[in-house]
């Protein structure tokens, strides 16, 4: 909590208004709009950010990739509330929540360089953070997010030419 705004879990309630802060990012191809059924299948992944009238001011999500790695997802913060330190909380609760559920490392794709490095994240050289046997589970997965980790061709055309990065905990 800070004086300003606080961090919460996300609610059902909050799908709107989730798709609301993700819109004009992606309109800016910043980051990738979901269907609404994602945002629900996904909505304990996801923390809020809280202004004092209650308005939702930003959000974040932790997906767990494998058993030591995780990636921070659909970071947003409302126009008017950037650079006022909600990106910043938002990142340190999803990762002490991946400290919690004892995940060694964690990865983004994202355009803000400079803000996730601030917050210990370095540019992915390659893939070596994956070891062979890992990597050939992980590409059983579905989920899209996973496959763009894996640097996989058929997300190739929803690439949105971001950068990697990884945090080790």
């Amino acid at each position: 909590m800070t004086s300003t705004f606080s961090i919460r879990p996300a609610r059902t309630g909050d799908v709107a208004a989730i798709k609301k802060l993700v819109a004009p990012l992606a309109e800016r191809r910043i980051l990738m709009a979901k269907e609404t059924v994602a945002y629900y299948e996904s909505l304990q992944e996801f923390k809020i950010a809280e202004a004092p009238d209650g308005g939702v001011i930003g959000c974040g999500a932790l997906h767990v990739m494998w058993e030591d790695l995780a990636e921070v997802r659909t970071l947003a913060a409302d126009g008017e509330w950037r650079g006022k330190g909600v990106g910043h909380a938002l990142v340190e609760t999803l990762l002490e929540e991946a400290r919690a559920l004892g995940v060694a490392r964690v990865f983004c794709l994202t355009f803000e360089v400079d803000f996730f490095k601030r917050h210990g994240f370095e540019v992915m050289a390659d893939q070596t953070a994956v070891d062979p046997q890992v990597y050939s589970e992980l590409l059983r997965s579905h989920d899209e997010g996973v496959a763009e980790f894996l640097d996989l061709a058929r997300v190739k055309p929803n690439t949105l030419g971001n950068t990697r990065m990884i945090k080790f905990l």
